[in-house]
């Protein structure tokens, strides 16, 4: 049901490169509806977001302020879900917390002899929005690892989205918004979600930067969106790449590759070997582990048709399609990874041993789980407190500072034909 590749074949990297490609381009039918969907909430505000929420996700609301989500509710999740479940938010928060604080990034400054300042003045966004997917398809653990870097950043305000469709609340996904100390909660979802966060509406505050997973329809949005908002990026299927030398328990390997596979159809597993033996191993596990999963269906269709073994030469080839791929996800299963992850060059993410599943990063190891898809972390880095942050570059000029530089700007500024920047640095320079 998986696809084998040698490195040794002559057409090894045109089929690798064929295994990669992944076209989430929306067609023209998406396109034109959230066209349509932006410029009604743009032009109409909160009556288009009452009619699409309404309409979409089967609700009978009177009114957009109805639609807010007051934080005692999400209190009340808290206290209301199970206690281990409580125990799990909060030692996630914690940990995310904690690793998301050694990010932050500081102002600087120094000062030149002629007494010239010269530095950088680093502050968080006003507001930020947050858009969760909601329903039966609802992740707590996306609401942790988006929220808490803005709040980290010193975000005045967050603000969520979340669809909840024929009045379905996750009580999970408002419990983790408490936790995170979210500040406004409303229950819209879809594209008019990201409309009313991108322009603004009575009801809805605009946001400065929408982050969040979501549905075609979603992505769609938030890439028409940017421009007028930032966008954290447009993520593909979820991938996962295990480089493994052989020695681990190749149950262990199918799980791994199952973690990703079961997310949707198009997610993309791979393991990379130079052990045939083991490849052969690992694909008996596949075998035997699949019929004991809940979502067969779905990770039989997700490897049958984006998933491959991989046999390599040896590590070193290993490395070298590592970095081709660029995977969301990392794990190198070998005897010493920490010698072998400095040459790693393009992951979202690296996990490294034969004990360090890529599932305790998607909860709760503590660096963020959202992370570059479709070769994107060749370019690309996860989501961070730097993500919710600006920064301003400062210039002060003391009088013998001007004078020398106002002499270089003349120059540079007369060669470019540009004679009222020439003035403007000559008007400061010392007689």
């Amino acid at each position: 049901m998986i696809a084998r590749l040698d490195s040794l074949s002559a057409d090894f990297w045109t089929k690798l490169e064929q295994l990669l490609a992944w076209e989430g381009v929306s067609d023209d039918k998406v396109n034109a509806t959230v066209r349509e969907i932006l410029h009604a909430v743009k032009t109409r505000g909160d009556a288009a977001v009452l009619e699409y929420t309404n309409r979409f996700d089967r609700m009978n609301a009177a009114s957009v302020a109805e639609l807010e989500i007051p934080r005692a509710r999400l209190a009340e999740a808290f206290a209301a879900i199970p206690a281990a479940q409580r125990e799990a938010l909060e030692l996630s928060a914690r940990r995310v917390r904690a690793y998301h604080e050694h990010q932050k990034q500081s102002s600087w400054s120094y000062t030149e002899a002629d007494g010239t300042v010269l530095g950088q003045q680093v502050t968080p966004l006003e507001r930020a929005g947050l858009y969760v997917p909601g329903g039966k398809a609802a992740y707590p653990s996306s609401v942790l690892m988006n929220a808490l870097p803005a709040k980290v950043a010193g975000v005045n305000e967050l603000v969520m989205v979340v669809p909840t469709p024929g009045g379905e609340v996750n009580e999970l996904v408002l419990a983790a918004a408490h936790v995170c100390g979210v500040d406004r909660v409303f229950a819209v979802g879809g594209a008019q979600a990201v409309a009313a966060l991108a322009y603004g509406t009575a009801t809805i505050p605009r946001v400065d930067k929408i982050v969040g997973p979501g549905n075609i329809f979603v992505a769609t949005a938030k890439g028409m969106v940017f421009g007028t908002v930032g966008i954290d990026m447009i993520a593909g299927p979820s991938e996962i790449l295990v480089v493994c030398d052989g020695k681990t328990d190749p149950d262990w390997i199918a799980m791994d590759l199952f973690s990703q596979a079961e997310h949707d159809e198009d997610a993309q597993s791979i393991l990379v070997s130079p052990d045939g033996a083991f490849l052969d191993q690992v694909a008996a596990s596949i075998e035997k582990l699949l019929p004991t999963m809940e979502r067969r269906a779905i990770i039989e269709k997700s490897m049958g048709g984006r998933g491959a073994l991989i046999q390599v030469k040896d590590l070193d080839e290993a490395v070298a399609v590592a970095n081709y791929i660029a995977p969301e996800h990392l794990e190198l299963s070998v005897e010493d990874p920490q010698a072998m992850a400095p040459r790693i060059r393009h992951a979202g993410a690296i996990f490294m041993g034969r004990y360090t599943a890529e599932a305790v990063g998607d909860y709760c190891a503590g660096p963020n789980h959202v992370l570059p898809t479709s070769r994107t972390a060749r370019f690309s880095s996860p989501l961070g407190v730097y993500d919710f942050q600006k920064r301003s570059s400062l210039i002060f000029c003391s009088a013998e500072g001007a004078a020398a530089l106002g002499k270089t700007a003349s120059t540079l500024a007369r060669g470019e034909g540009l004679t009222a920047h020439a003035r403007s640095a000559e008007y400061r320079l010392k007689e």
